[in-house]
């Protein structure tokens, strides 16, 4: 490292010191601070991760004149509030999803974030995995002719990796976090279906229609604090289809609550062929693979360019997708751009999760404008 890195303050040490810490670090960034509302939680989290400072009010962060730019990891209530500030303190911004708790939070963040003309992106990485990028450009090649129609399904098990507040068959409830709360954000719907819609868009462009359905399957949580049985507020499982303004359809199906897990599928249809994706678990792997028919064939493995696959790194598998996002972040910063997935791309998708959210609650279809 050289005195000459820009340097930035991460907002909360989760998902914040297991990927976003060591990402940034690793495409010359210096961490000069870290933030989380627990003192002992933020001292812990700064020893481990070598971090020279932390903070537990998040504007006294926000507002330091040493940073360049500030990576929100917190849970989704705060985004709204942290990114505004961050953007009018003039740091450029990197949003983790669910992005916000509406669409008009969004919005005012979309808007503040041309208004200043900082770099703001969304943490939407997947797009990055050699498995959708890969799928993107042979739809942009012509592979399956016509869009016609995707299908995608995530069935996590209960209490496993991704379960999302699942438990066991037989298990004692899982306790009750911020997950499981509606105000703070919480769902599966946002948690992981916001990455899959954001893959939708970037695949075939914006929604015009959406139908959904979101369900509680399993709803018994335990109050951390009195150890009492007390109720979700949260999705654990949704449905969805979605219709696109350059035509074609997607549906998806998705539960933590389900034993056994599966992990996800996804078929991509057109008039000409077929693509076709698997994942063993919540997330796509940094070395996934595809496989593909057309004229009515077979179908066959497509083997993946090696350019989709630049590096590996053994720390997370989420870490190779992230860093390349970082990439862009900072070619953002040296051009004076937003690359996408930026926060126009993050409003199209809050746009979507909440009209999942009001067709469930009405038993209507919802357009986009």
């Amino acid at each position: 490292m050289t005195s000459g890195n820009r340097r930035i303050g991460v907002l909360g040490v989760g998902f914040g010191s297991a990927v976003h810490i060591p990402g940034f670090r690793s495409e010359g960034w210096d961490v000069a601070a870290l933030y989380s509302r627990n003192e002992e939680r933020a001292r812990a989290a700064a020893e481990a991760d070598g971090v020279p400072d932390f903070h537990t009010n998040a504007h006294e962060l926000i507002e330091r004149d040493d940073l360049d730019a500030i990576a929100i990891a917190t849970p989704p209530a705060p985004h709204h509030e942290f990114a505004l500030a961050a953007l009018r303190s003039g740091k450029h911004v990197l949003c983790e999803k669910p992005f916000a708790l509406s669409a008009a939070q969004a919005e005012e963040m979309r808007d503040v974030a041309a208004e200043t003309g900082r770099t703001a992106m969304v943490a939407h990485e997947f797009r990055h995995t050699p498995q959708r990028a890969q799928i993107k450009e042979l739809l942009d090649a012509g592979y399956i002719g016509d869009f016609q129609m995707c299908t995608m399904e995530l069935f996590l098990g209960r209490g496993g990796s991704g379960g999302r507040g699942g438990r066991g068959v037989g298990g004692p409830p899982p306790p009750m976090t911020w997950a499981s709360r509606r105000s703070d954000g919480g769902g599966f719907l946002g948690a992981l279906g916001s990455h899959f819609i954001d893959g939708l868009r970037y695949w075939f462009g914006d929604v015009e229609t959406v139908t959904g359905h979101l369900e509680t399957f399993q709803p018994n949580r335990t109050d951390s604090d009195s150890g009492a049985l007390v109720q979700s507020e949260t999705d654990d499982s949704f449905t969805f289809t979605l219709t696109f303004k350059n035509g074609g359809m997607a549906t998806m199906a998705c539960s933590s609550a389900v034993t056994p897990a599966r992990g996800a599928r996804i078929a991509v249809m057109g008039s000409a062929g077929t693509l076709y994706a698997e994942q063993g678990g919540p997330n796509p792997a940094e070395d996934g693979a595809i496989s593909g028919s057309q004229g009515g064939a077979p179908l066959a493995g497509i083997e993946t360019p090696a350019r989709l696959m630049p590096f590996s790194d053994d720390r997370d598998p989420r870490l190779m997708a992230f860093r390349l996002l970082v990439r862009d972040f900072n070619h953002g910063i040296d051009d004076g751009i937003s690359p996408s997935p930026n926060f126009v791309d993050a409003w199209r998708c809050q746009q979507v999760l909440d009209a999942v959210r009001e067709s469930s609650d009405t038993g209507r279809t919802v357009r986009i404008d």
